[in-house]
């Protein structure tokens, strides 16, 4: 029990060790992926992994909770702080359970929710068939305007007096515009519906100022707390204060146990790390890059989803310049090359969601590596080059190493070590 994991489990130590060596080396450019910090690691690996806590602060249903309500009660308060919410509950294990929990806590089976489809950036906890919440709910989906690729707001304002929807959902996984949240409450107010706005890829620009807040208008608010704001795998759900009651009983015990409070307490520190300068001019800069690679690909005759980006990715409309290549494959070909992304449906995709006709991709990993507008510029040429001369592996072998002696000069980590 106390010999060093590479001595006990050597196996599994090799196989992480490996991995690491692909971080290192690949670009990664998958938007919903990130760079934990050392310091939310270390939290996340913590003895606090040892603890029972079912029920809330102050309210536990196991002994020896009293340190745990401290750390519990300090993530709460500074997510609140954080983003101006009047109600946080830090317990959700993930982003479709904390979506789960609004549901729980306010509909019925067979109740009406209006929330984007999945092909066209919407997100499978929105109303996929095949998802739990396209079973139990009537979803009812909007999309975007086929030349705009942007939401039409007039046909959600319409799309809601027909169906008067009980609940109305904005937000995406794959929509690279901003959204106004106060046209969306305009319209859930005209309807009497509740409001829930998903933030999940894009609450690292809301803690920064950077995109607009969704607090002052949303009945709920649901966010991943990995991706863009950079803390451990894990969600959180702010409401109202009205709601307070309903949302945290629909976590605990509607839908699950204990909490995972090693995983709150690394949620604590990312909340920090989020409110520290450094993190506002991080945010910056993914939007900066983001922009800037989304020019090298117009550059390089990519068509671009909606054409460009407002936030953190973009999706690549492959029909336009690679109209027979498949967006798995694209992805393929680009991790032959040393360059991670994922496959993406587009607005329309005449393919399905396993294949798709396009790609999305994103800033917030290369950004926190450090680089820059420069280095944006190299990776859509070497997407370029990639795609055009796919079938040369010899090409994509020399992009390769060309990607990894541009990652040797941004590590991932100061002391790779640490995992050696």
């Amino acid at each position: 029990m106390n010999k060093p994991l590479s001595e006990f489990d050597p196996q599994i130590v090799d196989i992480m060790r490996r991995d690491l060596h692909r971080q290192q080396n690949c670009l990664t450019l998958i938007p919903s992926e990130n760079y934990a910090s050392q310091a939310v690691m270390q939290m996340q690996s913590s003895v606090l992994a040892n603890k029972y806590a079912e029920g809330y602060p102050g309210d536990r249903y196991y002994n020896g909770c009293e340190f745990i309500d401290l750390i519990e009660t300090l993530a709460i308060e500074r997510a609140k702080r954080l983003f101006g919410a009047a109600h946080v509950n830090v317990q959700a294990h993930a982003g479709t359970q904390a979506n789960m929990a609004v549901y729980h806590a306010l509909l019925e089976p067979g109740d009406t929710i209006l929330a984007m489809k999945l092909d066209h950036g919407g997100h499978l906890s929105h109303g996929l068939p095949q998802n739990f919440s396209g079973r139990y709910y009537n979803v009812v989906p909007y999309g975007v305007d086929k030349e705009s690729g942007r939401i039409n707001m007039n046909g959600i304002a319409a799309l809601a007096e027909k169906h008067r929807p009980k609940l109305i959902i904005v937000g995406a996984s794959a929509y690279p515009r901003w959204f106004d949240f106060a046209q969306w409450q305009e319209i859930a107010d005209s309807v009497d519906a509740y409001l829930l706005a998903d933030i999940a890829h894009i609450a690292g620009l809301i803690a920064a100022d950077l995109h607009p807040d969704p607090v002052p208008y949303s009945d709920f608010i649901t966010t991943t707390t990995h991706k863009t704001l950079r803390g451990p795998r894990g969600a959180i759900i702010m409401c109202r204060n009205e709601f307070a009651e309903a949302i945290d009983r629909a976590v605990m015990p509607g839908l699950q146990g204990g909490p995972f409070m090693h995983t709150i307490a690394a949620k604590a520190v990312g909340f920090k790390e989020a409110m520290e300068p450094a993190f506002k001019a991080y945010q910056k800069q993914v939007v900066k890059n983001a922009k800037a690679l989304a020019q090298r690909l117009i550059e390089n005759e990519f068509r671009l989803v909606s054409g460009g980006t407002d936030n953190h990715l973009m999706i690549v409309d492959l029909t336009a310049t690679f109209e027979k290549l498949s967006g798995r494959q694209t992805a393929n070909h680009l991790e032959d090359a040393g360059i991670v992304v994922n496959k993406n449906t587009i607005p329309f995709d005449k393919r399905s969601p396993v294949t798709t006709s396009g790609i999305r991709l994103g800033t917030p990993m290369v950004t926190v590596r450090g680089m820059k507008e420069p280095e944006m510029q190299l990776i859509g040429d070497f997407i370029g080059e990639a795609l055009r001369e796919r079938k040369s592996t010899a090409v994509k072998n020399r992009i390769r190493e060309k990607v990894r002696e541009l990652c040797e000069q941004f590590p991932i980590y100061e002391d790779l070590n640490l995992w050696s």
